[in-house]
């Protein structure tokens, strides 16, 4: 029990250990704000991405796409662990106003919109069909035309609080789009002629995922007419089948039997003529078939999750310090507990009492600093904003809304255990330091 009463003696009596218990409550404070906001923006954009490409895609990267597409789909509308299944064509090409020689660089992608919904969040992403998806290529003002789906970016820009000026409905424009169609062995499809599929669409919808690189290059098409413009009809080819599970099953159990699957789909198909297309098809969870996109902000994460464990190290050095100083004053105590029958583990145990009590404070203040100020974080960024013009995140370039500032539980546990353990290290060398003392040296007269 004196070992506690003297701990606690020691935190309140020494104004020292006042710093050190500032300096771990401020080290909690930056690591809880710092790695909340980035766990919550790296959770955000993973949860647009899965949102974006479904449970599991088979794809291949080749432009010319896999026949027999229709044949494994049926396979796996069949199984009891697929919920919904959705093909769609994937290219490149050039788009610009209708009569207009002015053209930027896309990517195509054809989907059947209602049945890609039920696979992934595509109606969530649209501004005028997103009750009805079915009808995303029906242009209000005329829905005997084709239309397309435009990335958010590609008409509009974000002000600087991250919103568009999009008004009621689409435009009435009608955009060129040429696309280069190819053989299934990868020759163009029209040799001789100009090369070059041209067909005009209408703007019906707008499309925003919450994935800059998506939303500022991106053009969905009608699946049968992206099929066309990327000659992909003879025979009838896809690039990629979007599947989506049900909810009681596990993602990477769900893609090794779809990959299994696939694997014995192939092997029955190896004496057809377009079996050569099949060679490049691979079965990947939402996650691989995303990884070029969701690795570089995992990396970003860890590398703040290692700088910050520098931080802890700082901490151990202050807590070192202020323990060194501590027992420096202290060795009359020292001396008189050891005479009257203190181990050397009782020593080291008072003063790592002390540490642990250092830890646990300063880190109940830093995370309840933490909290407070994650809670108006977003209010603080607007005041900043509106008297200084300062943003975190200029929303006119990053695709943020607010600053996430979910705490998460484990995050916390986690912070609180690496302080405390911190402050006990810290305080390792000068606890068995105080516990070697000797009472006939510390207890000597003319110390007294």
């Amino acid at each position: 029990m004196y070992k506690i009463t003297l701990a606690i003696r020691y935190l309140l009596k020494r104004r020292i250990t006042y710093f050190a218990v500032i300096s771990v409550a401020l080290c909690v404070f930056i690591v809880l704000v710092v790695m909340t906001v980035m766990a919550g923006l790296v959770g955000d954009f993973k949860e647009k991405n899965h949102l974006f490409a479904g449970d599991c895609v088979v794809a291949t990267e080749s432009l010319v796409g896999f026949s027999y597409y229709e044949e494994f789909m049926e396979i796996l509308e069949q199984v009891d662990f697929v919920e919904a299944v959705s093909p769609a064509v994937k290219s490149y090409g050039l788009i610009g106003p209708r009569g207009s020689d002015s053209k930027v660089g896309v990517q195509i992608m054809g989907i059947d919109p209602a049945v890609h919904s039920r696979v992934t969040g595509f109606a969530q992403s649209l501004d005028y069909n997103r009750v009805d998806a079915s009808k995303a290529f029906e242009p209000s003002y005329d829905p005997n035309l084709v239309g397309c789906v435009l990335g958010k970016d590609l008409l509009y820009q974000r002000d600087s609080h991250g919103t568009y000026a999009v008004g009621d409905g689409p435009g009435r424009a009608g955009y060129s789009v040429n696309c280069f169609p190819l053989t299934p062995k990868g020759a163009p499809a029209d040799a001789g002629t100009d090369m070059v599929n041209a067909k005009t669409f209408y703007h019906s919808d707008n499309s925003e995922s919450g994935l800059a690189r998506v939303d500022g290059s991106m053009l969905y098409l009608p699946f049968e007419w992206a099929q066309r413009l990327c000659g992909m009809t003879d025979p009838n080819r896809a690039n990629a089948i979007h599947v989506k599970f049900k909810p009681d099953v596990r993602l990477q159990d769900g893609c090794d039997k779809v990959a299994s699957l696939w694997q014995s789909f192939r092997d029955g198909k190896a004496g057809d003529k377009q079996a050569f297309l099949l060679d490049t098809v691979t079965v990947r969870s939402w996650k691989d078939y995303r990884r070029s996109s969701i690795a570089p902000m995992e990396k970003e994460q860890t590398v703040m999750t290692a700088m910050f464990g520098f931080v802890g190290i700082t901490t151990v050095f202050i807590v070192f310090v202020v323990s060194y100083m501590l027992i420096s004053h202290k060795t009359k105590d020292i001396g008189i507990l050891k005479s009257i029958g203190a181990s050397n583990c009782d020593i080291i145990q008072l003063f790592s009492a002390f540490a642990f009590l250092v830890g646990l404070l300063g880190s109940g203040i830093g995370l309840f600093a933490g909290w407070l100020f994650l809670e108006k974080i977003n209010k603080i960024e607007d005041w900043l904003f509106e008297r200084f013009a300062f943003q975190l995140w200029d929303r006119t370039i990053y695709a943020i809304g607010d600053i996430p500032k979910k705490i998460e539980l484990e995050v916390v546990v986690t912070i609180l255990l690496s302080a405390i353990a911190a402050c006990l290290i810290g305080a390792l060398v000068p606890s068995w330091q105080a516990a070697r003392q000797k009472p006939v040296e510390t207890l000597q007269v003319n110390q007294l």
